[in-house]
């Protein structure tokens, strides 16, 4: 019975990293990239999600309570597993274990962004290119910054292949190794995405 348990609690788990909360996250990237386009550009989308219908409970229920369980449950799987890539040192291995070190540091990431963005907001600050610019001009929180961004986009495209096998999306050896290089180019695609905005803000 606790067995078949953990294992939806996994599947839960898996599915709630891509849906929604991955979805978020390609979403808060393309977002924010209009910041390459400029301080205008970037305010203007950020007040359009701002502004979106029965925004508090899409909050709530779509980004905050899917990640708080996928957090949560993650850090059970990150202290629980058995890391064999000292063992064994193939690659998918160390994917694994990479997967829970990136998990933590994207957790630890994640509520730090939120403090200083979102928790400040509902104090009265504005979230606008400015307060992104100020945050960035210190060198130590831009690497911080860049590492959190990484970290999170490896963890969203690892994981992606992971949901792929446990959900038998893929289940051939040459289906797996297709789904690891698309996977790939989604963590560079999005890791590009991601950096740009990053130095946009400090240009």
């Amino acid at each position: 019975m606790a067995g078949n348990r953990e294992f939806y609690y996994r599947r839960l788990h898996s599915l709630l990293g891509v849906i929604p909360v991955g979805l978020f996250l390609i979403q808060h990237l393309v977002v924010n990239n209009f910041a390459v386009k400029g301080e205008d550009s970037f305010n203007k989308a950020a007040h359009f999600m701002e502004s979106l219908p029965f925004r508090y409970a899409l909050e709530v229920f779509v980004i905050f309570l899917p990640l708080l369980f996928h957090a949560i449950y993650g850090l059970y799987i990150a202290f629980t597993a058995k890391n064999n890539a000292t063992k064994y040192g193939f690659f998918r291995n160390w994917m694994f274990v990479l997967q829970r070190i990136t998990g933590v540091f994207t957790l630890i990431f994640i509520a730090w962004h939120v403090w200083e963005t979102r928790v400040q907001a509902a104090f009265g600050a504005e979230v606008n290119f400015q307060m992104m610019e100020n945050i960035l001009a210190d060198p130590l929180m831009m690497a911080f910054y860049i590492a959190g961004v990484v970290s999170t986009i490896f963890h969203f495209a690892n994981g992606l292949w992971s949901f792929f096998v446990s959900w038998g999306i893929v289940v051939s050896p040459r289906s797996q190794v297709i789904a690891t290089y698309v996977t790939i180019a989604i963590f560079v695609v999005l890791s590009y995405i991601g950096i740009s905005t990053l130095f946009a803000f400090a240009a």
